[in-house]
């Protein structure tokens, strides 16, 4: 934990004309503001949901500066209305003054938390590409940006993590001296931010080599991780040898996953067209990657998420 910060900090809400400026340094679509400020009101007025909020608020700041394993949060019952939509939402605002506070206790540059914390407003716009409405989709995934886990430099996004069974055995079977639970930087791809190009992998490469250095002196990252539908290796049977995504997959060494690994068709179905529960028979062709994605399924075959390593 995070000296100085507990569970008796303070709770509160940027209100009117500061809630708005806040919404805009998180990247928030503006078509979403006006529900986001009325909502403010109907969250505080509440004794029980006030009371929920401010213990979940407290709860994820007690957190910051800590790594922790992959944890679920459920949604909240749609009888709760755009209160229960955007609740998650004010969680994380009410939670940026801390994570804030400890960028720069690190010396953390304003761009880089600008940058990181932004990327809830884009879960905010996958949330209403999908569902027509503002909220907050993967409720689970803004806690990394919010607890100082996760980092955006360039074009790709660094989370302090640890390396898995598979990965370290990956890396024994080529003589290396990896072992699970060594420090590693779980690696991601955002959606909306341009091609994934090799120049722009190798900048944030180069930004993530700097920046854990600096800021995380103690915290040895020798080695990056990655588990992504874009690293299944079927892909090579449709995208030229030239194409991003292609020499993205050959930055990594893939590990072996057992022979029940299930598929997971929803995963480009999402990323690709917006939303992972269109069938496949309805998928558009109008790229080489759309036809790639709903070709491969309308043969009867699967997509899978692979995972790959490679040292930094």
């Amino acid at each position: 934990m995070l000296a100085g910060f507990d569970t008796g900090v303070e709770v509160a809400l940027p209100a009117d004309d500061d809630l708005v400026e806040v919404l805009l340094d998180l990247s928030v679509p503006h078509e979403d503001f006006n529900e986001l400020v009325a909502t403010r009101a109907a969250l505080l007025a509440h004794p029980r949901v006030r009371e929920l909020f401010e213990r979940a608020v407290r709860a994820l700041v007690a957190g910051v500066g800590t790594v922790e394993k992959h944890r679920e949060i459920p949604p909240l019952p749609p009888a709760w209305g755009a209160v229960g939509r955007w609740f998650h939402v004010y969680v994380f605002i009410a939670a940026r003054p801390y994570v804030l506070a400890y960028h720069r206790s690190l010396g953390i540059p304003p761009e880089v938390s600008r940058r990181t914390l932004a990327d809830l407003g884009r879960h905010v716009a996958v949330h209403r590409r999908r569902r027509g409405v503002g909220g907050l989709l993967a409720l689970h995934w803004p806690r990394l940006h919010f607890r100082g886990e996760l980092y955006q430099l360039g074009r790709l996004q660094f989370q302090r993590s640890f390396l898995l069974g598979r990965a370290a055995a990956s890396a024994a079977a080529l003589g290396l001296a990896y072992r699970a639970e060594d420090p590693a930087l779980a690696l991601h791809i955002p959606d909306f931010h341009g091609p994934l190009t090799p120049a722009a992998c190798d900048e944030s490469l180069r930004l993530a080599r700097e920046f854990f250095r600096r800021h995380f002196p103690t915290e040895r990252y020798a080695v990056a991780v990655c588990g992504s539908w874009l690293l299944d290796p079927q892909l090579r049977e449709y995208l030229p040898e030239h194409a991003n995504i292609i020499r993205f997959q050959r930055r990594f060494h893939l590990h072996t996953e057992p022979a029940d690994h299930p598929p997971e068709d929803t995963a480009p179905i999402g990323f690709v067209f917006g939303d992972p529960g269109l069938p496949p028979e309805s998928l558009p062709r109008d790229t080489t990657l759309q036809r790639a994605i709903g070709d491969h399924l309308r043969t009867g075959r699967h997509w899978h998420t692979r995972t790959g390593w490679f040292e930094l």
